[in-house]
């Protein structure tokens, strides 16, 4: 029998029907994936919310559908720019502004586009195989955030082989952006100051080094602590001082420009994201869950709870 799933529920009966005959705001919204492993790795007894894993058959739908839809894929540097832009844009994209990807520019036209940002945390090598070939079809860019410790690591986190140097190298030469996931994946608010700052500086210089291209984005490893103020300040201060110009996290819910550039939210996907829940994640369906999410965050501070 399948698991019930009072999110999924929730999200296509009550939260989007109702999402549809509200006001809807003013400010952009671009949806930001999060994708990880692209396997038929299926975590047994977890719950679908929690699941990590996207199988490749799932995976090739979810692209073939972005493709009728007209989604536009764009890399996290131009999802900035429109946020940093002073149009005022419908929910669902820009109504009066094409990007022109070759020249870098935003042009004017009376085409409404659907902006969105695929993003793949972990570095598994299943992207170089499985997903790379899809994205390749469809002329699609992509972030992937590496964890530089494991990198050319063939049983790294899961026990899951890792890219190596020459997969990243041949992936970075064709259209796809690479971003530090710290060097060795830990939850960084439980670290040491020193060690939070060699976690962040050390992963972008690695994978400068090799690739010969700057590094400007960063994804926060595990679930992200948005209840400790103190410590957020702290690591956006860390972020610009080595030159990040953007990150994003776990928070969940498409992105506007009133999000923090460094921690932008994202929409988590997996194999159990049927077509109509992706549809509906896409179009802000699923953002209700940030408040709840928030409510658990700041309950777990407050019992002083260290578990992620």
């Amino acid at each position: 029998m399948p698991i019930f799933r009072l999110d999924r529920f929730l999200t296509l009966y009550f939260f989007y029907p109702l999402m549809r005959i509200l006001p809807q705001r003013k400010e952009p919204t671009i949806p930001i994936l999060m994708y990880h492993s692209i396997s038929e790795d299926m975590q047994h007894g977890i719950h679908p919310y929690y699941q990590t894993a996207t199988s490749p058959r799932v995976f090739a739908e979810h692209m073939k559908f972005l493709y009728e839809n007209n989604y536009k894929v764009i890399n996290l540097d131009q999802a900035v720019k429109i946020f940093k832009s002073k149009e005022t844009p419908h929910r669902s994209g820009l109504s009066n502004k094409l990007f022109n990807q070759s020249r870098n520019k935003l042009l004017f036209s009376n085409q409404q586009i659907k902006y969105l940002v695929l993003t793949f945390d972990d570095g598994y090598q299943d992207f170089y195989t499985e997903a790379f070939p899809v994205l390749q079809s469809y002329n699609y860019p992509a972030t992937v955030f590496l964890p530089t410790g494991l990198i050319n690591n063939r049983k790294g986190l899961k026990g899951k082989s890792h890219l190596n140097w020459n997969q990243i190298l041949e992936l970075s030469n064709n259209g796809i952006t690479f971003g530090s996931h710290t060097v060795s994946h830990p939850q960084l608010k439980f670290l040491k100051k020193e060690n939070i700052e060699l976690e962040i500086r050390q992963s972008k210089e690695v994978i400068e080094d090799n690739l010969g291209k700057p590094v400007e984005s960063f994804s926060y490893p595990f679930a992200f602590p948005d209840e400790d103020k103190e410590f957020t300040e702290y690591l956006r201060g860390l972020l610009q001082k080595y030159r990040y110009k953007h990150g994003v996290s776990t928070r969940i819910g498409t992105t506007s420009k009133k999000n923090d550039i460094y921690f932008m939210k994202r929409i988590p996907i997996n194999s159990c994201d049927d077509i109509p829940l992706f549809k509906t994640k896409l179009e802000g369906g699923y953002d209700w869950l940030r408040m709840p999410q928030n409510l658990y965050k700041f309950l777990k501070h407050r019992s002083g709870s260290n578990n992620v």
